[in-house]
């Protein structure tokens, strides 16, 4: 069992969106995999795959470019068992370019609270370091939402 489970209210959903976040802040690709089922589907930008094994593949290779991931998650709707989320990321690359990074995701979650499927769309953005505002995990209690740009 993975709490809060489905069907979500807005208190639920709303937890189950931070813990997302928490967990992928960690930048671990083991702990952010035991949130989803064995055979979740995922979309990731032009990526398919499917299942834990996929999961952890992609979360490796994706932190190993994206250095100094930070990020931010907000509720945009949930219903029954599925929650959509954007969500603002920065991080730079291995010449120090950094990057905000744009998105949204649909979640579809199983019985037992365990994400079955995740389609993210993703896009972008050179900044430079003096624009940061993610600097990493969010304190606890804090709340603010995202800005638009």
């Amino acid at each position: 069992m993975r709490p809060p489970l489905p069907p979500f209210d807005l208190e639920s959903a709303k937890a189950k969106v931070l813990a997302a976040e928490n967990a992928w802040n960690t930048r671990d690709p083991a702990k952010v995999a035991a949130a989803y089922t064995e055979d979740s589907v995922w979309r990731n930008r032009d990526e398919f795959f499917t299942g834990r094994p996929a999961i952890i593949e992609f979360l490796t290779r994706k932190w190993a470019s994206e250095t100094g991931y930070a990020l931010r998650k907000d509720l945009w709707a949930f219903e029954g068992n599925r929650i959509a989320v954007r969500f603002q990321y920065e991080w730079h690359n291995e010449s120090g370019q950094w990057w905000r990074s744009y998105g949204n995701e649909q979640w579809e979650f199983a019985p037992d609270g365990l994400m079955s499927r995740r389609e993210a769309s993703i896009n972008d953005v050179a900044i430079p370091e003096s624009a940061r505002r993610i600097f990493g995990p969010r304190e606890p209690g804090d709340d603010t939402p995202l800005p638009q740009q």
